[in-house]
């Protein structure tokens, strides 16, 4: 049950973050607006605060009822997502992603730490997976629904009703579920004190190599997934709607299946060694680059639906394991924050760059590549698939020294 609630939460999460990829094809038309701008639109502005205030926000539901944490944001997030509709220029989107970002801040870290508790070891990395689904699935549901009703009424309306069909979710969460340490009364946590969580961290390099390794892969993975709805239109001549159906079957199929094939692969092999976590990621990420490169040049529609597929399962491939490994390298009473940690480079680096420097080469290459400047400008940006297939390796060396240690 708790597991279900929060899948559909995490699905809104993600229809709420990723449907602005679809729109940016008529939103930058119709304001007016450069790569550039729509890259810091679709990243920077949403990854501001979400990075800056998911820490803040995992140390208090370290000590507070974290179910109500998650529902209070899920319906600020929302209710932002509905007030993109109503902007008129570049700075009141750009300020209602901002709000997007504030609301989900305290979305993730606190549903992570909440499987972590409810699943025993042996059997979390599949857990989490499952949670993990609402990335695929909602990012397919972002990209279908946002396409549809852009093409058949408009793109203000898309986001008006993506956003208010979040909102009866978030009461719907926060009486159906418990969370597990106020279920009996003398089960608070320990307090600890933010100090004492780095300290901690700081003696767990896996950690770091592997948050700075999701940070690097996420740079490619959140680009590709912001620009190849405008990829298609540009470069392929889709139309809006077409490439909703497209893009959505990739994203949909191919990440369900890295996100459990995956956690599977990491549960199977991590049981003997610990490393397995790390590892089974650092090979996915590597095959992701050289995919997706020869995906940007297919011959064809159905040629270009299997190189893309592949790899948009393959650069999701960390979420069951990573989320798993850092689950289990600190202590209960440390889990969200640790988990925020995690995410704050994920999506600094991943949203926060990412999409920006896609827009931004796209606008370099622009004169003297004309409408090809974007595929140039996303094959740039696979490189970062390499770095973090290097750092999960790196980190696959410290993992079984740190899953073990307790200091």
């Amino acid at each position: 049950m708790m597991l279900a609630v929060l899948l559909v939460a995490y699905i809104f999460n993600y229809i709420d973050r990723q449907i602005v990829g679809i729109l940016a094809v008529p939103i930058k038309s119709d304001l007016g607006l450069s790569d550039t701008q729509v890259g810091l639109m679709g990243g920077l502005a949403f990854s501001l605060f979400y990075s800056g205030l998911g820490i803040p926000i995992a140390r208090l539901a370290d000590r507070r009822d974290r179910v109500t944490i998650i529902a209070i944001s899920l319906a600020l997030w929302s209710l932002c997502t509905a007030l993109c509709g109503t902007v008129q220029n570049f700075t009141h989107l750009f300020l209602a992603r901002m709000g997007v970002g504030v609301g989900e801040a305290g979305g993730v870290a606190p549903s992570y730490a909440l499987i972590a508790d409810s699943f025993p070891q042996e059997k979390r990395s599949r857990a989490l997976a499952i949670f993990l689904f609402g990335i695929p699935i909602g990012s397919a549901l972002g990209i279908l629904f946002g396409g549809w009703i852009a093409a058949n009424i408009d793109w203000r309306s898309a986001f008006l009703i993506v956003g208010l069909a979040g909102l009866p979710v978030a009461p719907l969460l926060r009486f159906a579920l418990r969370d597990p340490r106020s279920v009996a009364r003398g089960n608070e946590p320990e307090i600890v004190s933010f100090r004492e969580v780095m300290r901690l961290l700081a003696r767990k390099p896996s950690f770091w190599l592997m948050s700075v390794g999701n940070g690097s892969g996420a740079i490619a993975g959140y680009g590709l997934l912001f620009w190849l709805p405008s990829y298609f239109r540009r470069s392929l001549q889709l139309e809006l709607f077409d490439i909703s159906l497209f893009y959505g079957a990739i994203v949909l199929f191919g990440g369900m299946l890295g996100i459990w094939g995956s956690g599977w692969l990491g549960d199977r092999l991590g049981s003997r060694r610990p490393a397995a976590y790390a590892l089974v990621p650092a090979v996915a990420v590597f095959l992701a680059a050289p995919l997706n490169a020869v995906g940007l040049f297919a011959p064809s529609m159905p040629i270009a639906f299997i190189l893309f597929l592949l790899p948009n399962g393959l650069g999701l491939s960390w979420a069951g394991p990573v989320t798993a490994a850092i689950q289990q390298i600190v202590p209960a009473n440390m889990r969200a924050t640790a988990s925020a940690g995690f995410l704050f480079f994920t999506n600094l680096l991943g949203l926060g760059l990412g999409t920006l420097l896609i827009g931004f080469l796209s606008d370099r290459f622009n004169a003297s590549l004309g409408e090809e400047a974007l595929r140039y400008a996303i094959l740039c940006v696979l490189v970062f698939y390499l770095v973090s297939g290097s750092l999960y390796a790196i980190a696959s060396r410290h993992l079984e020294r740190d899953w073990h240690r307790e200091d």
